[in-house]
């Protein structure tokens, strides 16, 4: 299947999409449009043979290809109106969060997608990995029992923001990005704890500010409250803490036990149960944790559409992160609780 690239020199996680599509079975073609031609000789590096085209401009390159997928990884302020090409030409849409600097735009792009039955997929690339598919299918078969509460933090360093580099960035511009942690970060969270749980959130209150003092007018710190549709209450802290690396936790409660997950710590999956054989013993995930990231999540988009089966995930779920992040700003702009308008999906098999 051919795949298009569409991004410029603002694109993101570059290097990781280049070594995706390299090793994605399905795709055997990939175009790439990159004005300016910032990235042309690390997608040739990367991408050898695999790489037959490279175009000036995305519109040049979706007049003269018909790709059935297109990524797209670009700055959020100038990443919509090539994702509205890119469906309006009838290809598919994986793109790099957040896609859009209002919820304005990413609802008219996901109506784009469904008028069209399309996927909008965002890269959410922490579904794929092998302790968030056991700790979602544990929940499916209900070994933690009915679920009562869910706490989220997802910590980078604070770091990065003092760096006058850094301040140039589209990331550190509110303007340009949409938001700032919570929006770049913490939506991977959102995202795993309605995917983990089957759930949707519908209510939110929170604030977010700027603890670190930098010279950006993006937020560096975020917080939560969510009420979840099945009655659950959950947390979440978002932000640049650190000197360096991640702190990173999702802790789901049931009554039947309880599920915690660290994405950057060992081990990274632990879980409880108070019956069966193995019960009033902390658990251990013992098999591989890899592969991981971006390179198996793009491989599963790719298959999907050059399989015609499920996405790792739907443009409604797309859509439902999206509106949850906006509602936290909302409450947090507010300063009151605001309501979510998610829609529930299935809580399929993967």
């Amino acid at each position: 299947m051919k795949v298009a690239f569409l991004t410029h020199a603002e694109g993101a996680h570059m290097s990781a999409y280049f070594s995706a599509l390299a090793t994605a079975k399905d795709c055997n073609e990939v175009v790439l449009a990159d004005p300016g031609n910032r990235w042309r000789d690390d997608a040739r590096n990367a991408l050898k043979e695999k790489l037959t085209q490279v175009y000036d401009s995305h519109t040049e390159l979706l007049a003269r290809e018909t790709p059935e997928l297109c990524l797209v990884s670009m700055e959020a302020l100038h990443a919509p109106p090539v994702i509205e090409a890119a469906l309006s030409s009838g290809s598919h849409v994986f793109s790099e969060k957040p896609g859009c600097v209002t919820l304005d735009q990413f609802e008219q792009l996901a109506d784009l997608a469904e008028s069209k039955h399309l996927h909008l997929m965002m890269a959410f690339a922490n579904r794929t990995n092998p302790e968030s598919v056991a700790a979602r299918l544990m929940i499916q078969q209900g070994r933690i029992g009915r679920l009562f509460s869910i706490d989220m933090h997802i910590v980078a360093d604070q770091t990065r923001l003092t760096r006058p580099a850094y301040h140039k960035t589209w990331y550190a511009d509110k303007s340009r990005a949409g938001g700032g942690h919570l929006i770049w970060l913490g939506i991977h969270w959102l995202d795993l704890a309605m995917y983990l749980t089957g759930t949707t959130i519908t209510q939110a209150s929170g604030a977010v500010a700027n603890v670190g003092g930098q010279p950006i007018s993006a937020e560096d710190s975020a917080a939560a409250m969510l009420k979840f549709n099945n009655g659950m209450l959950g947390t979440i802290n978002s932000g640049y803490y650190l000197d360096a690396g991640y702190h990173t936790q999702i802790r789901i409660w049931g009554s039947k036990g309880w599920i915690n997950l660290d994405s950057v710590g060992r081990p990274k999956l632990t879980w409880y149960e108070n019956a069966g054989p193995t019960a009033k013993q902390v658990q251990t995930f013992d098999a591989p944790t890899e592969p991981r990231g971006y390179s198996p999540f793009v491989a599963r988009a790719v298959s999907a559409v050059a399989n015609d089966t499920a996405p790792p995930v739907t443009t409604q779920e797309s859509l439902n992160t999206m509106r949850t992040v906006f509602g936290i700003y909302q409450a947090a702009e507010s300063g009151t609780a605001t309501t979510i308008e998610t829609i529930p999906v299935p809580f399929r098999n993967q």
